[in-house]
């Protein structure tokens, strides 16, 4: 064949492709990418499929032989690959799902369903390790016109909007900060900002805009985090040190952003979120729990002689029933996730939470490494430094 031919057939097949994924009649090809022992099949982007009648799974990829024979039973499919680039060649998916949560693995894979025809892949987070896998990442996705899907399910709550409106319409007043902590566990530090962090970075960005600036320090034990502290981190977020992080970041919309993670400092009650204040209120956002928002009337700075209530807000406004009675499973299994990329390749647009939302999330990440490098420099957007910071310091 030559080349005049292999660009013809390559652009039919591009095409036919793209004809089957804007079919509304016809199910969507699933191929699903794990690794059992490395970083296994995340938090339900494997079976969510088995939920979307719009899909359908055609094979499953693990290394891991056990592994493998249990995810075909576990996802009912009869195809099972140990090699994902094998799957992805001879199954030729409409989606594929990578669902490793060791993110050094995530770059080879997105770009291997990336070349194999894929029009969708939807990504456990956080995104990859660098600033630069992500610019390589969003490139080749614009390049094919793929459309790629982050695992940040509160990005798709459909609450969010809501809180989205209350914000600009004034309901806690002149928007003041956010301020966000990680679970502040056992990984609290460095690791909880890339492992749990980015849900809370990723929401930051949707309230506030984009970042513009970072200050940041990061502490091992008490004490300034150096060159001899750092060694690589689990699940393959590679370059890390630090068990307390404190960042500030400035924001498109005005306001600045305050991120926090201490080892042990976590409570399961309170904390992991993200929390909106405003003159006149506070939003909070707790990722993974439900209700997912609360209001919390009155100025966050004035004493109160009664306790503040915590307002549930729905998808019908603070203080009314959820007119929803699926959301919490739907929001947990990521099943709003799934459809909102159905949807986003059949209308050819972005998913709510992007590969470009997924670039973001990493760069802040590594900005706050970054400032710290720098001795707490105030460091701006784009950054210059494309790899872990932390790899220099």
């Amino acid at each position: 064949m030559n080349r005049r031919q292999f660009l013809t057939t390559a652009a039919a097949s591009g095409f036919a492709l793209a004809a089957r994924a804007a079919d509304p009649d016809r199910k969507l090809r699933v191929a699903v990418i794990g690794h059992t022992g490395r970083g296994n099949y995340g938090h339900g982007l494997d079976t969510v499929w088995l939920r979307a009648p719009e899909t359908g799974i055609v094979a499953v990829a693990d290394a891991d032989a056990g592994g493998l024979a249990g995810a075909q039973k576990k996802l009912k499919v009869a195809r099972g690959y140990s090699d994902y680039r094998a799957m992805l060649a001879e199954t030729k998916p409409d989606i594929a799902a990578i669902c490793v949560r060791h993110i050094d693995q995530h770059r080879e894979m997105a770009l291997a369903a990336i070349e194999s025809g894929a029009r969708g892949i939807f990504m456990e987070k956080p995104f990859c390790r660098t600033p630069a896998e992500a610019d390589e990442i969003v490139a080749a996705c614009g390049k094919r016109n793929v459309k790629l899907a982050l695992g940040h399910r509160g990005r798709y709550d459909p609450v969010l909007p809501v809180v989205e409106r209350m914000v600009k319409d004034g309901s806690i007043g002149r928007l003041l900060e956010l301020r966000g902590r990680g679970k502040e566990d056992d990984r609290g530090g460095a690791l909880d900002l890339w492992v749990l962090g980015a849900h809370i970075l990723n929401l930051a960005h949707f309230v506030a805009g984009k970042p513009l600036a970072c200050s940041a320090g990061m502490l091992q034990d008490g004490r300034p985090v150096t060159r001899a502290d750092v060694q690589e981190g689990a699940e393959g977020v590679g370059p890390i040190a630090g068990n307390e992080v404190h960042a500030r970041f400035e924001m498109e919309r005005g306001v600045p952003l305050f991120f926090d993670s201490v080892r042990k400092a976590g409570n399961k009650a309170a904390g992991f979120g993200l929390q909106i204040i405003g003159t006149l209120g506070i939003i909070d956002l707790r990722t993974d729990q439900q209700p997912f928002a609360h209001l919390v009337p009155g100025s966050p700075f004035g004493p109160a002689k009664e306790p503040r209530p915590w307002v549930p807000i729905s998808t019908a406004g603070p203080g009314k029933q959820e007119p929803m009675t699926d959301l919490k499973e739907d929001v947990a299994s990521h099943l709003l996730s799934v459809r909102d990329l159905i949807a986003a390749m059949r209308e050819d647009r972005a998913p709510l939470c992007s590969a470009q939302d997924g670039r973001v999330t990493v760069e802040m990440i590594c900005g706050v490494f970054e400032s710290h490098r720098l001795g707490g420099r105030r460091v701006t957007w784009p950054l210059q430094t494309r790899q872990n910071p932390l790899a220099m310091l």
